[in-house]
């Protein structure tokens, strides 16, 4: 399987690419972050953003989209954009066919390091650890879209998350698959 996990934010939106490796271990693919200056009209950063999360969605052909799932803050401004650009990642997978996965920071945590509420550098140096990276991924929100697409691909067998309740048949779900397989197949990533 591989995962697609996005950090969302205005300024900066991580994005990171995570492949399951036999025995319950993940490989990376690639790291990055999509920036747009606060010097900006809102609706020009979005169109940033949304063009890099296009490019990487079809760059990488992923079989889930992990977003982490948005949570009211005191600044609201941020809460605003953080939302807008969750909400791009969703309209992108969506436009591909591709399920979408949300995922709270505390069961990102949990996954990664066993403690929902583990630090932040705790989390990263987990990252590091579980991809055998030699640093840490830089700056923070590359590191974060990397722990939301391992905690997907390590959440428990048998729970029925969005991604597997998307709204596709059966047959529309293999179709999707069969898609992907043949544009990994053609080098089109």
């Amino acid at each position: 399987m591989r995962v697609l996990g996005v950090d969302p934010g205005l300024t900066r939106c991580g994005i990171g690419v995570v492949d399951s490796v036999a025995g319950r271990r993940a490989r990376l693919v690639s790291v990055g972050v999509a920036r747009s200056s606060p010097d900006l009209t809102v609706d020009v950063r979005l169109l940033r953003i949304s063009k890099e999360l296009d490019l990487w969605l079809d760059r990488y052909v992923p079989d889930v989209v992990a977003i982490e799932r948005v949570f009211a803050q005191n600044n609201v401004s941020t809460v605003m954009g953080t939302a807008q650009v969750a909400g791009l990642a969703m309209v992108a997978a969506a436009k591909r066919s591709v399920p979408v996965a949300m995922h709270t920071p505390s069961e990102v945590k949990a996954a990664v390091t066993g403690n929902g509420k583990a630090e932040k550098l705790q989390v990263q140096k987990m990252v590091a650890q579980i991809l055998s990276l030699d640093e840490i991924p830089k700056p923070a929100d590359a590191a974060d879209a990397l722990a939301l697409a391992i905690c997907h691909l390590w959440r428990p067998a048998g729970v029925l998350d969005r991604a597997e309740r998307f709204e596709m048949t059966p047959a529309q779900r293999q179709w999707a698959a069969a898609e992907q397989a043949a544009r990994r197949a053609r080098g089109v990533r």
